[in-house]
């Protein structure tokens, strides 16, 4: 939870000016809350730590709270909201060792701010044929292995491998198109296309780049999703899906990627995305 106290003192450290930190000290000052269960309810309570969900000041002010968590740390540190990951190559003791001090300093961190990660939720990824499966912990706590961890929406395993990614992706576009299938009445091409590309496409096509599979088994699983969509569409049934794409105007979903991956790299060329591009060479 975020300290009021602590938030107010670190918009003073960040050179806010004093009506604004007053304007937000009043905005989450005299606050109260209160439990009800079946009519029953506990005495009020004041609030003194924590931002309002789903206000966009709220989210501002998360951020600014966590801005200092990566001072002082060696490794990689990824925050985004209250996802928080922390990675190395780790091939010596020396770079273990690193590692480990970095944990050190977020368990201290959390104890000054008074925010206390989640350990059952803090898991290790290990990477690599001849990785050691070093224990790492937070505080007096051992960290346990995990095979595969999702960020942002995409599922990494330990072996680099995507087919989670793929299956849980093909997955969710099935349970989407049927849900369609079962609740729209109109089967026409004015209707189910619109539909397609606005709720089940996006869902293959969600950082595609990152994860697209290469097996031919994958990319099959991932098309069979856009044939049983165009199939949907009335008086085409029984087209050759070669042929529903042509009368339909589309690109395979494996084209639609490539013409993704040149636009991508044209525009890397062309200087748009030169500052991300450089650590990936």
């Amino acid at each position: 939870m975020v300290s009021h106290d602590i938030l107010i003192d670190k918009l003073g450290k960040y050179n806010l000016d004093g009506a604004t930190i007053r304007w937000v000290h009043n905005w989450l000052d005299n606050c109260t809350q209160r439990v009800v269960i079946n009519g029953s309810q506990s005495c009020w309570k004041g609030i003194t730590s924590g931002v309002p969900q789903g206000s966009v000041l709220g989210l501002a002010l998360f951020n600014i709270f966590i801005n200092d968590l990566d001072i002082g740390i060696e490794s990689m540190l990824i925050k985004f909201a209250d996802d928080t990951k922390l990675g190395g190559i780790a091939t010596t003791l020396e770079d273990r060792v690193i590692i480990q001090n970095d944990l050190d300093k977020l368990e201290k961190w959390s104890e000054l701010n008074r925010m206390k990660f989640n350990k059952d939720k803090c898991k290790v990824l290990h990477f690599g044929r001849k990785n050691q499966f070093h224990t790492y912990r937070m505080g007096r706590d051992c960290l346990g292995r995990s095979t595969a961890d999702r960020g942002l929406g995409v599922i990494v395993d330990h072996k680099l491998n995507m087919s989670q990614q793929c299956d849980a992706v093909a997955k969710k576009a099935n349970m989407i198109l049927g849900c369609i299938n079962r609740c729209v009445v109109s089967k026409t091409r004015e209707v189910i296309l619109p539909l397609y590309s606005a709720l089940v496409r996006p869902q293959l096509e969600y950082c595609v780049q990152f994860w697209a599979p290469h097996f031919e088994k994958a990319v099959e699983k991932l098309e069979r999703v856009q044939r049983r969509a165009t199939r949907m569409i009335k008086g085409l049934e029984n087209m050759a899906y070669e042929g529903r794409l042509k009368e339909f105007g589309l690109f395979s979903l494996e084209k639609r990627k490539l013409r993704g991956d040149m636009i991508a790299v044209c525009m890397y060329l062309k200087g748009c995305h030169k500052e991300e591009g450089e650590n990936l060479f």
